[in-house]
């Protein structure tokens, strides 16, 4: 019989990660050390950090680093895999960056089915190299809670990074994927979930976002992130903050993945969910009546989320030629009395 790789996790995917409370009270405590080299650091909660190699290399170039791993979304070991690869690439093309090296994370039951761990390590090398990159290694640890990732090293031209602190007022934000991963996967696990809406939330899971980064790298793009585990308002709560600006948000302007209102209306909540809501709900002001399901899916974690982007209106409207899978879901205004707005 075929494990089960989700039946003895208490959340799954992104939804895995510590609470954004506890993780932003630990970090105020950490010394920050200044260094020249440093061109993106961790104060702006950035999607990865950039390090200058200008000086050692003899040209413009930096190195972007990340790393990302979690517990099994879904069942399948070699999907598992996949998906934690893709979604730890995303930090990455979230900077402007182009991976080029890989180390695993595995932690893994030392009398769990080897097969499992195979499928999990080639699943996850399959996408690693459909980016571009490749793995140099890794390390393993046991423990009887399955978890996989990857630390993953890019390049990028130091004048050309993406951050999450520069949106302007009159900028326009545009998403690239649909939201719902983490309602979709917490309804699979409590056999709510129809099988068709979870393949469709696998199949955009396991969407890279390279092709997004190839196009925007030749546009004007003033902030970028990537929406995973901290939901839609919780790293849309980032760029405003380091930006110091109001992102308005259309929540009826928002896609959301086949049959996530309807698991989201019946209380298919993970435990990330009500975490990011405690967190970031001070920073939200809704100016109309929005339904609840719809609410709780704008805090809901995604795993391997699409990119969110403030550009100017024409570089949008390049995007959503390029990519119809994109959309406007509202503007960058000045700073208001609260850090994100959602209008109906």
């Amino acid at each position: 019989m075929p494990t089960k790789l989700t039946a003895n996790v208490k959340a799954g995917g992104c939804a895995s990660k510590l609470s954004p409370k506890i993780l932003d009270q630990a970090l105020r405590n950490v010394p920050r050390v200044t260094n020249e080299h440093v061109l993106v650091g961790y104060e702006t909660a950035d999607d990865a950090g950039v390090y200058d190699l200008t000086q050692q290399a003899g040209l413009p170039l930096a190195m972007v680093q990340t790393v990302d791993f979690f517990t099994p979304i879904v069942d399948d070991p070699y999907t598992f895999g996949a998906i934690a690869a893709s979604n730890a690439l995303s930090d990455i093309y979230a900077m402007g960056g182009r991976p080029v090296s890989a180390l695993s994370l595995v932690v893994f039951p030392a009398k769990g089915d080897i097969a499992d761990l195979e499928a999990i390590l080639k699943g996850g090398a399959d996408k690693i190299h459909e980016s571009g990159a490749v793995i140099l290694g890794g390390h393993s640890i046991s423990d009887d809670e399955i978890k996989f990732g990857y630390a993953v090293t890019g390049l990028i031209d130091p004048h050309r990074i993406l951050t999450n602190s520069a949106a302007r007022s009159g900028d326009v934000l545009v998403f690239t994927k649909r939201i719902g991963t983490g309602v979709i996967s917490t309804a699979w696990k409590n056999g709510l979930a129809s099988a068709e809406h979870m393949d469709e939330s696998i199949r955009q899971m396991l969407t890279l976002n390279r092709a997004v980064a190839e196009t925007i790298s030749n546009l004007t793009v003033h902030a970028c992130t990537d929406v995973t585990g901290f939901s839609l308002l919780g790293h849309a709560r980032e760029m405003a903050l380091a930006s110091n600006v109001t992102l308005e948000i259309h929540a009826a302007s928002v896609r959301y993945l086949p049959g996530a209102i309807r698991y989201s209306k019946a209380g298919a909540h993970s435990g990330g969910l009500r975490n990011n809501r405690d967190f970031v709900e001070s920073c939200v002001r809704f100016t109309a009546e929005i339904p609840s399901e719809m609410e709780a899916l704008l805090y809901d974690p995604q795993t391997s989320g699409g990119l969110l982007l403030s550009l100017p209106e024409p570089d949008a409207a390049q995007v959503l030629a390029a990519h119809p899978e994109a959309y406007i879901i509202g503007r960058v205004t000045a700073r208001s009395s609260k850090p994100i707005e959602v209008v109906i």
